[in-house]
Formats: structure tokens, sequence, C-alpha cells
């Protein structure tokens, strides 16, 4: 087995006898246990493995890894946070239950930022992820430890959750591929919420065709979550190869100016050369009210954080502190439970809600987010994706903006505008700057991730991942 194990190499291998899936996991738990403590990518490591298939299916006996903040029975869940700490989960998510009926094994629950609210990884109550490229880096957040365990091949595939960019950032800035799917397209039931309206899960993977096939097994209709869509779930998998020729690509100048670093933006252009060599057109465009999309996305998140985050209250679970009455309870459990970031996002977004506030910041950002989504419609009208960087910088190092809240709220600013539109979007690795991989996004129309994985794939195929400056 080496480094570049995909579900398609350990299906086969399985599949010849090379190997059973008991010795796969206890392969992958050795890796675990040598490396984890340098990286801190997983929380929590099983013991054994767990085969519950009902059907022969290309990921049984896979090994993956699972965001500590989706839930499976039995086992801790902790979001990262002390107020979680002790936390143990009483029933399994909707993408777990699709998961276990294909057979697939759960290595461990990954680290990440706290409750998911970060661009780093470094905001997790037990310690930050490192980037398995550069130690003294962050991975991206907040799906740190599912980027840093799939780079490292920790596991051969990773959950995590988009709410701005949580599973492109880490992707980009780790080097692997990482899907957001269309807002719907699957269950959250089951994913500690943080903001309802824009949480999502999706895959981590080492290649774009790997994505399609978790997308597969995790997609559809789920009657437990009000906001899963009745969508038909086609096979991400087929037609794959394609040709691209007769596509339209827009990228937007918004994506390419102030604040994008110079070596990511060549590789960038470089990746869009690959393109229109494949046979597809681009042109540019503009989107004027994408520059409101940080204000935007942070008035709404931390909205959504303030009433979601009001369940933790050291009453029904969780951390609970002795006090003589309730409101102390409430505050003690709180104040020790939450951390910095978690605190600052709770005060904004309660004030943004408050009386007399509410109409001008909370109802504004919506109208804006409105606005915003009519820009991406508008494109859609005329072209079929929509191109650009994924992160404007590579990796930074540990401790360079954690400091800095707005400059960390800054690195969404070429993830977050697609979220507000629910759109689906993909991260591909497109080169390397100074030995970091850098990340090229591609984001499609509603429902339409067949076209961004054969889009990815076949800019894959072309050695896109090779590309330096």
């Amino acid at each position: 087995m080496t480094k570049e194990n995909t579900i398609k190499s350990i299906h086969e291998s399985l599949e010849k006898g090379e190997f059973s899936a008991e010795e796969i996991f206890k392969h992958y738990h050795d890796k675990i246990n040598k490396k984890n403590k340098e990286l801190n990518a997983y929380l929590s490591v099983f013991k054994d493995p767990q085969i519950e298939g009902s059907r022969p299916s290309v990921l049984s006996g896979i090994p993956s890894a699972i965001k500590d903040n989706i839930l499976i029975e039995g086992e801790k869940c902790t979001a990262a946070s002390k107020i979680l700490e002790n936390y143990t989960a009483t029933y399994d998510a909707g993408v777990i239950s699709k998961l276990k009926k294909s057979g697939v094994q759960f290595l461990g629950k990954t680290n990440m930022d706290d409750s998911a609210m970060g661009a780093s990884g470094e905001s997790s109550a037990f310690g930050p992820t490192k980037n398995p490229h550069d130690l003294s880096r962050v991975p991206g957040g907040s799906s740190s430890g599912s980027a840093a365990a799939v780079a490292a091949d920790l596991a051969v595939f990773a959950l995590g959750s988009d709410t701005g960019g949580s599973i492109r950032c880490p992707a980009s800035f780790c080097g692997i591929v990482g899907l957001n799917p269309t807002y719907g397209r699957v269950s959250r039931h089951g994913l500690i919420a943080m903001a309802s309206s824009l949480d999502q899960i999706g895959p981590l993977t080492k290649n774009v065709e790997d994505a399609a096939l978790i997308l597969n097994a995790i997609s559809g209709h789920d009657e437990m979550d009000a906001t899963s869509a009745k969508k038909e779930v086609p096979d991400f998998t087929k037609n794959l190869d394609k040709p691209l020729k007769g596509l339209r690509a827009a990228v937007p100048k918004e994506f390419m100016g102030e604040g994008l670093e110079e070596n990511v933006k060549q590789l960038v252009l470089k990746t869009i050369a690959k393109l229109e060599s494949l046979g597809v057109h681009v042109d540019q465009v503009s989107m004027p009210h994408l520059k409101y999309s940080i204000a935007v996305y942070y008035i709404i998140v931390p909205s959504e954080v303030s009433a979601n985050l009001a369940r933790l209250d050291g009453i029904r679970y969780g951390l609970s502190e002795k006090a003589d009455n309730l409101f102390d309870v409430y505050a003690k459990s709180k104040e020790k439970g939450f951390g910095p970031e978690i605190k600052r996002r709770i005060m904004l977004g309660t004030y943004a809600l408050s009386s007399g506030y509410y109409d001008a910041y909370y109802k504004k950002a919506q109208k804006v987010r409105t606005v915003i989504r009519h820009d991406f419609d508008k494109v859609f009208e005329d072209f079929d994706i929509i191109v650009g960087p994924t992160m404007p910088t590579p990796a930074f190092k540990l401790g360079e903006k954690s400091e800095d809240p707005l400059s960390m709220y800054l690195a969404d600013i070429f993830t977050c505008p697609s979220k507000l539109a629910g759109l689906p979007a993909i991260s591909v690795p497109c080169g390397i700057t100074n030995k970091l991989p850098v990340g090229f996004q591609i984001i499609g129309r509603h429902f339409d991730e067949y076209t961004l994985l054969r889009v990815g794939h076949q800019l894959e195929k072309e050695g896109i991942k090779n590309q330096t400056v």
C-alpha cells in the first residue's frame, strides 16, 4: 500500500484478496498511532473495525475519517469544544447510516475548529491540527483534521462540513480534493448545527473520482432533514471522461484582483489555460455584489450560531457547572465551555438579532444575500461553471492570523459567496508554490455536481497538481 491509496485501488486489492478489510483497518490504525501525535488530525481513534455493509459495494471495507461534528452512535462527538468534551452520540447521522450500509469502516473522529468556527484548525479546544506538507503551517479549517488525515494517508477518504468554505479551504491548503455539494443534496441530520442555512456535509478525497463515489453514497432525500431536497441522485462517476468541448467557464474579475497572492494567481491562470486547451470557452465576467459577501456572511452566520448554540446550556447535555441558581449554571457552563471564537460570534449574532438592530443588520444581510444569488443566476444564464482560486494564499503559519479575527475572516473571500447562494463547488489541487499546494475552485449550478466532477477529473488527468511557479 502506498500514500496514493484510493478507494478504487483499495477496492481492487480487496477483491483480489491481497489483504482483508481487517488488515487494511489495522494498517491505517498503526499509521495513525505513529503519526497522529505530530499532526493532531484525530481526536479519537476507534479500536475495532466496524463492517456492517448489507450488500457488496465499492466502498466495502474502505477506511474513513469523520469530522467530529458528525454523529456516530455510541461514540464521542465533541465538535472540538470543551462544552461537548464528554458528549456521546445517541444515534447515527444520516450520512453515517448510508456509509454503514455501504460497508465503510470508520477509523475515528477528526479534529476541527471549535464548533466548526474558523478557517485554520487552530481554535480547537484540543490543540491545532498541523499541515502534513509543513508542520509549522495550518491545514485550513474548519475541517482541518479530515483534510490532514487524507493528505497524510491516515485515511482513504474523510467527511467534513462546509459552512463558508470549511471543506474547500483545508482541501486547498493540504493539496487534496474537497467537494461542497449543493445545499440540500446531502442530509444534515446528525450534523451538529452551526449555521443551519449554510451547513453542508461533503467528502475530502485524494482524487475527483473518489469524491464522486462518496457523493453517490451519501446523497439523497432524508425525511429526518426538512432541508433535504427530493432530487434524483445520478451516478456521479458515469462519463467523467466525456469531452469538455463546448462548455463555457466564467472567471469573475472580483476573484482575480486585490488580495490574491501573485503565485496563486499564476497557477490559477495556468489551470484556466488547461481548460481552454480542453475545448472550454473561457470569458471574464463581473459579479459586482460579491464584494459584500464577507460582510453578509459574518452577519448571517453569527446570528444563526447564537440561536443554534443556545441549546448548549449546561442542563440538557454537555458541560454543566454547579451554581446556586439556574442563570449561573447557564453562565458558568458557557463561560468555561465556549472558546474565544464561539463567544465572539455569539455576541455578534445576538447583537444583530436584537430588538432595534434586526432590520438594520440581519434583515438587510438577507436581502443582500438574495442580490448575490442573483449575480450567480445571471452568470449561469450564459455559462456552465465559474472558476477561480479556492484560497487567496497557500497555507499560512500557525499563529500568523489567530490574533487578527478580521484577517482570518477574509480567508473565506472566494469560498463564502457560493455558499450564500447554496451552490455546489469543488476545490482541486492545481500546483505547488514554495513547496505548498494551491487549490483551484469550480462552482456550478444548483444540483449540477456532475459537471464540476467531470471538469475537475479531466483537469486532474492533465497533471495540474504538478504545476509549479
